[in-house]
């Protein structure tokens, strides 16, 4: 189906972000952060920060059962309203005044059968029925879950998802392998040209992954490796940005791999960043310029008639690789939640000799149409 006008839900939402804090406060905030040093502090940081703008923790990878494989993700996203901010606390209408909105995405890539799954949900915050906690990873929406516990010294996550329409179901046990990787300058990853364009971001890559996958009524015990981000933000995409191409790779030597490009309508790059991290070693944080993306085969999506690379060379300065999705049709229609289309799904990491290396997540936004946050 073309996307023909905004759905409505999008319009209520797009409407609600707009209310928020103004660009300069934001920016203010941000600057005044970097100034202090870390942009991001643990384990307080692992919960939900309600005076940003926006926010999201991405769940990926890849998982195993025999010689079946299948990805998945399960995204949570948090958005304040500045809805309610100056009434009485004690009032009806201040508890019923919508705060934050919660959405979720879940997806499940079936290589075997070529096919993906995916669903998403909606809510305003509380009442029981959607929360993203603070101090602590604690998300909720309806039945799915994710949460965090911190077992010696090192995270510990249950992931629960069961779709309403797509058939399918996981609850996943993910613990974490390697200590938390920061992302950009100690946390403040610059996401455009001018300082303000920034969020704060961390990963965990390397999960190690068990539980149960259902498709159709039927389950099968699977293992894996997941990489999370956990990332927010006041700014904006810079006015020249259409969207941005993201890779986060697990490297079966116990690698980790990040790279990105912010894109303009032309296809040409506005910035670009990522790291690279080898297992036990330091990050390497890549600066604008350090990193190009370059698209190659491209899939074209009946359904939204955006143009994907799927297939890509990524030159770092960690090493040259290629990535190819797994399965071409791994996109997205998102309009009943957040508003966008995109694409995201299983891919290949190859190196010297088109050598399998690693496996994670490819995503790419604004090729059906602009992306708007």
């Amino acid at each position: 189906m073309r996307c023909s006008g905004m759905h409505p839900r999008r319009a209520f939402v797009l409407a609600l972000l707009a209310a928020r804090v103004p660009p300069a406060l934001a920016a203010d905030a941000v600057a005044a952060d970097a100034a202090e040093g870390a942009a991001v502090h643990l384990p307080a940081d692992f919960g939900a920060h309600p005076d940003s703008r926006i926010e999201w923790w991405y769940l990926t990878g890849g998982l195993d059962a025999g010689p079946r494989s299948w990805g998945f993700q399960i995204t949570f996203f948090r958005a304040a309203t500045g809805l309610g901010a100056a009434a009485d606390a004690a009032s009806d209408a201040n508890r019923f005044t919508a705060r934050q909105i919660v959405f979720a995405h879940a997806a499940v890539t079936d290589l075997a059968q070529r096919r993906l799954r995916h669903d998403q949900r909606i809510a305003r915050s509380g009442f029981g029925i959607a929360a993203a906690d603070e101090g602590e990873t604690r998300l909720v929406l309806r039945d799915w879950r994710f949460a965090r516990a911190q077992a010696e010294g090192r995270s510990r996550y249950t992931a629960m998802v069961a779709s309403d329409s797509g058939g399918f179901a996981f609850r996943l046990a993910l613990e974490a392998t390697q200590p938390v990787l920061l992302q950009g300058v100690r946390g403040l990853s610059r996401k455009g040209p001018r300082s303000a364009q920034s969020s704060r971001y961390y990963s965990e890559p390397q999960l190690a992954t068990t539980g149960t996958l259902e498709l159709d009524g039927r389950a099968v015990a699977v293992t894996g490796r997941a990489w999370l981000d956990h990332e927010w933000s006041d700014s904006f995409l810079d006015a020249s940005a259409v969207g941005w191409d993201w890779i986060g790779m697990n490297l079966d030597d116990g690698s980790a791999l990040t790279a990105f490009r912010l894109r303009r309508a032309d296809g040409s790059t506005l910035w670009s960043g990522g790291s690279f991290r080898a297992a036990g070693s330091t990050v390497r944080d890549f600066a604008d310029g350090e990193v190009v993306l370059t698209p190659g085969r491209v899939w074209l999506s009946p359904a939204s008639q955006g143009r994907y690379p799927v297939e890509w060379r990524v030159a770092t300065p960690a090493g040259v690789f290629a990535v190819r999705a797994l399965h071409d049709d791994q996109e997205l229609d998102s309009r009943a939640s957040t508003g966008a289309v995109y694409w995201e799904g299983l891919s290949a990491l190859e190196g010297d000799g088109g050598r399998q290396v690693g496996r994670g997540y490819l995503e790419m936004t604004g090729y059906a149409s602009r992306l708007v946050l």
